[in-house]
């Protein structure tokens, strides 16, 4: 009985996660991490499941936004993004849990302020354009920091591609075919130190699937406006529950 309860856990834990990811445009990291680290999964375990799931939802996310992404850029950010991913991985097994955590909610914070960086200072955020350096450089260093934990850069890219100047629709459709190729890359390094565990990866999988069709059809329909101010809430409190897990452990 306590395994079917624990299967159905990791089951919904992957429906929602999935939910937000199409939803968001986001890799589902920043969700999907919290959430396994609050079912008692080690935090590099929840990093490694996470990266194992990416791909799948991801795929099912880019294909409900297909007519909206940005293939011309999208060569740069899979080249700078996998590399950055690998070498992330690499080195969060070098990383104690609480700075892990740490690093987390630093990107969660990054994450916010990208959003609104057109708000807050237009005058930087006038100097961004979709060049192709620029995209590439900045898809490196985004996912070498979120390799760090476990992401695939598909919680920043979203904002990233914001702050250069494109439509909020266009970058969730960029972002979700972009990471099916990040997080891939990065899936190796967690499988060879054995961080992916294969009964929760499978379930949580299997339920992201299903929720990332069911947020990519909801967010074509949603203002640009209310996806900014959901997606930063999400991450923030999301983000918060890891650091007072990790504290209170």
């Amino acid at each position: 009985m306590e395994m079917i309860i624990r299967i159905l856990v990791f089951f919904m834990i992957g429906v929602f996660a999935g939910s937000m990811s199409g939803l968001f445009g986001i890799g589902g990291g920043s969700i999907r991490i919290p959430l396994l680290n609050l079912a008692g999964l080690p935090l590099l375990s929840a990093y490694g499941i996470n990266l194992f799931v990416i791909p799948l939802s991801s795929l099912v996310g880019a294909y409900s936004h297909r007519k909206n992404i940005v293939y011309r850029i999208g060569p740069y950010m899979i080249i700078g993004g996998t590399l950055g991913s690998v070498i992330g991985a690499l080195l969060a097994g070098m990383i104690p849990t609480l700075v892990l955590a740490m690093i987390f909610v630093s990107i969660t914070i990054l994450t916010v302020l990208a959003i609104y960086v057109e708000k807050i200072i237009p005058r930087i955020a006038g100097r961004f354009k979709q060049k192709p350096w620029i995209i590439l450089t900045g898809t490196f260093l985004l996912n070498v920091i979120t390799g760090m934990r476990g992401g695939s850069g598909g919680s920043l890219f979203p904002p990233f591609l914001k702050a250069v100047r494109m439509d909020i629709h266009k970058a969730i459709a960029t972002s979700l075919f972009v990471t099916i190729f990040t997080a891939a890359a990065a899936i190796v390094v967690y499988w060879n130190r054995g961080n992916i565990l294969w009964l929760p990866a499978v379930f949580v999988a299997s339920g992201s699937m299903i929720g990332a069709r069911l947020g990519s059809g909801l967010s074509l329909r949603t203002k640009p406006v209310w996806l900014e101010v959901g997606l930063s809430v999400l991450v923030v409190f999301l983000a918060l529950l890891v650091v007072y897990r990790v504290i209170s452990t």
